[in-house]
């Protein structure tokens, strides 16, 4: 996402359960209408339940756009969110990651489990590597990312994250501040390895 205030669409990734905290809810909700209100697309993992469900439907109701990328064996499970217009059914869920980082202009994670966190970390890597060049954020409601964003720091400090990507982690706790940090974002240029230089 060029630092031009241009997106059409941000994948969300989030958990299919809604958390303890009422605080995890309204959150998802204001990302769905904030995206709506700026024109921004919602892309996301298709499923109605959780938090999931709550982004989608609040993207809805305020006019949005909004695509699901379900694997066609969760479909299976019911969990599938068929009141979609454009619901896609794919073979597996790395067919899924896959579709969602291709439609998709930038990414949010909000709070989620071991799913949420293998997808952001899988994007943030390839962003990492260089095959792509699109923000990446979190949305810290109630100091959920606290802890992960304290072991993104000791990875620094010990030498295996270098501070210009750890510093592509775009960490807000409001929904609106991160979609306008996501949107001046410019990837860094440095080297993945560190030490190679010294090779």
């Amino acid at each position: 996402m060029p630092a031009n205030k241009s997106a059409k669409r941000i994948c969300v990734f989030c958990g299919s359960s809604l958390g303890v905290r009422a605080g995890y809810r309204e959150a998802a909700e204001a990302t769905g209408r904030v995206l709506a209100s700026r024109g921004i697309g919602v892309v996301f993992g298709g499923s109605h339940l959780g938090l999931m469900g709550a982004v989608a439907q609040a993207a809805m109701d305020a006019g949005g756009e909004v695509i699901g990328v379900i694997p066609e064996a969760l479909v299976a499970k019911e969990v599938a969110y068929t009141k979609l217009a454009d619901l896609r059914v794919v073979g597996s869920m790395h067919e899924r990651k896959a579709l969602m980082a291709e439609l998709a202009d930038g990414f949010i994670a909000l709070p989620g489990g071991f799913g949420t966190f293998e997808e952001f970390c899988e994007i943030l890597t390839w962003a990492q590597l260089g095959f792509h060049g699109k923000p990446c954020g979190l949305l810290n409601v109630e100091g959920y990312y606290d802890s992960l964003l304290g072991m993104f720091d000791h990875a620094v400090r010990e030498g295996f994250v270098r501070a210009a990507h750890r510093e592509m982690v775009l960490c807000e706790r409001e929904p609106g501040a991160l979609v306008e940090r996501m949107l001046a974002f410019e990837a860094p240029r440095a080297e993945k390895w560190i030490g190679r230089e010294e090779t």
